[in-house]
C-alpha cells in the first residue's frame, strides 16, 4: 500500500470576493446620496426625514454588494436557496439573506500527484498531473458538495491512482495522451454532479526507481545490439548471394574471370605506396604475369621520365 499523499494546497484565488474598488464606489455614491437628503433634512428643519434619511442609508449600506464579470453569488434567504446573482452590483435583504458563496466561473487549475503507486506490472511510480477545469452549475457547486474545490482535488488524485493500477509501465510511458483522455472522463463523470466540468488532465511526469531506470538502459542497450547484429548478418546473407550468382556467371567464361581479376589488381595497384601479394599460381593460371609485368614497366618509365625533367621545370 502506498502512503496516504496530503492534500494538495490549492491557490488562493483572486475574486473570490467582491472587488472592493467597485465596492467603494458604490458605497462613496450613497453616502453623497444620503449626505444630501440629510443636509436637506436640517434645512428644512425636518427631523423625520433625517432620521428615515439615516436608517435608509445604513441598511443600503449593510445591503449593497458587487459581484466581478466572472463571479456568481450564492443568495440563501432565511437558510434557504433563493437565488444566484452576479456579475455587477445587487442587493441582500438586511438580516434575512445571507451570501453563502462566491464562485469563480473561470478556468480553474489544480494540480496533483500520486506517490508510490503500483502499476499493472507492479512497479513504484510517482506522477504528477495537472487538470483544467471550471464551474458551469453555481448553484450545484455550492449546495452538492461542502466544498467544491478540495472535492475536486480528491477525485482527480483518487482517479489517477485508479488508472495507475490497471496500466502496465510501458504503456504509462508510451501513451501518455490515452492516460489523459481516460482521466478526463473519470473526473468528469464524478464531478458532473457538483456542477463542475474537467476540460483537460495532462500528465506531467512520471517518475520510475533508480534501480529500475538503469535495468531499462541496459535492457535498451541489448535490444540496439541484437538489432544490430541482425541487420549485419541480412547484410552478409545477400553480399554471400550476390557471390553466389557471379560464380555462376564466371564459370562458364574464363575471359569475364581473368577481366575481373585484373581489375582487381588495378584497383590494388592505383593507390600510391600500395603492394598486393598475388601467388604464382594463380597469376600463370589467369595469365596475369605480362598484364603485371606491363604495369611495373609502365611505372618505371613514368618514373624515370619525371627525374629527366628539365631543372627549371621541376622548380
Amino acid at each position: 500500500m502506498s502512503p496516504t499523499t496530503p492534500t494538495p494546497e490549492m491557490p488562493e484565488i483572486p475574486g473570490e470576493r467582491p472587488d472592493g474598488n467597485l465596492k467603494g464606489a458604490a458605497i462613496a455614491a450613497l453616502i453623497i446620496i444620503g449626505g444630501l437628503a440629510v443636509l436637506a433634512g436640517i434645512y428644512t428643519t425636518n427631523l423625520v426625514l433625517i432620521a428615515a434619511t439615516t436608517l435608509a442609508l445604513i441598511l443600503a449600506l449593510a445591503s449593497v454588494r458587487i459581484a466581478a464579470q466572472w463571479q456568481k453569488v450564492i443568495i440563501l434567504r432565511l437558510g434557504k436557496y433563493h437565488n444566484t446573482a452576479g456579475p455587477g452590483m445587487f442587493f441582500l435583504m438586511p438580516f434575512v439573506d445571507s451570501v453563502a458563496y462566491w464562485i469563480d466561473q473561470r478556468v480553474m487549475i489544480t494540480c496533483f500527484n500520486a506517490e508510490q503507486t503500483l502499476t499493472k506490472d507492479t512497479v513504484p511510480v510517482d506522477v504528477d498531473a495537472v487538470m483544467f477545469w471550471v464551474v458551469w452549475d453555481p448553484e450545484k457547486a455550492a449546495l452538492e458538495v461542502a466544498d467544491y474545490k478540495s472535492a475536486v482535488s480528491w477525485a482527480s488524485q483518487t482517479a489517477l491512482r485508479e488508472v495507475i493500477g490497471r496500466t502496465p509501465l510501458a504503456e504509462m510511458l508510451a501513451a501518455r495522451e490515452s492516460i489523459d483522455e481516460e482521466l478526463v472522463k473519470l473526473i468528469d463523470r464524478r464531478t458532473e454532479p457538483w456542477g463542475i466540468s474537467v476540460q483537460a488532465v495532462e500528465i506531467r511526469d512520471v517518475v520510475i526507481p533508480t534501480n529500475l531506470q538503469e535495468a531499462m538502459s541496459r535492457e535498451a542497450q541489448a535490444d540496439r545490439e541484437r538489432k544490430a547484429r541482425i541487420i549485419l548478418g541480412n547484410a552478409e546473407l545477400e553480399i554471400a548471394s550476390s557471390f553466389a550468382e557471379a560464380s555462376k556467371v564466371y564459370m562458364g567464361n574464363n575471359t569475364a574471370l581473368q577481366l575481373r581479376a585484373m581489375n582487381i589488381l588495378y584497383e590494388g595497384l592505383k593507390e600510391k605506396g600500395a603492394l598486393v601479394v598475388v601467388p604464382s599460381s594463380a597469376v600463370e593460371t589467369m595469365g596475369l604475369g605480362a598484364v603485371s609485368g606491363l604495369a611495373s614497366l609502365a611505372g618505371e618509365q613514368a618514373g624515370n621520365a619525371a627525374g629527366k625533367l628539365p631543372q627549371g621545370e621541376g622548380g
